[in-house]
């Protein structure tokens, strides 16, 4: 399973990445990943005009979306588009952060789970 990462470099400009969370076969029920420790979990809406500039993430957590379309821009200006079902990875938490908005006037239903510091995928 796949998931986008948000990271920063050692000068502080942030990029794209992948990251490859491993599963396993979990039985009838599926393909399972580790058990992962986790942090608080926070439910957010975000209005449909949202348009926050640059800003780094205030910790590192999963951001889930749930309903809504966003847009995110890293340091280079690339520009990537998420939606319903998408899990972003955001490590960015120094430098320049990025930004995101709201797409198509919609608002966003989304999910963030802290991550603890020793928990990596």
């Amino acid at each position: 399973m796949q998931i986008t990462r948000i990271f920063n470099d050692e000068q502080g400009n942030s990029h794209f990445g992948t990251v490859q969370i491993e599963v396993s076969d979990g039985g009838p029920i599926g393909m399972l990943s580790k058990r992962f420790e986790v942090g608080q979990m926070l439910f957010r809406e975000t209005p449909a005009d949202y348009d926050f500039k640059w800003h780094p993430a205030p910790q590192r957590q999963l951001l889930f979306i749930i309903k809504g379309r966003c847009e995110f821009m890293v340091s280079s200006g690339e520009t990537r588009q998420f939606g319903a079902g998408d899990v972003l990875l955001l490590e960015d938490t120094e430098g320049q952060g990025h930004c995101s908005k709201a797409l198509f006037n919609e608002v966003r239903h989304s999910i963030f789970i802290t991550l603890p510091d020793d928990v990596r995928f």
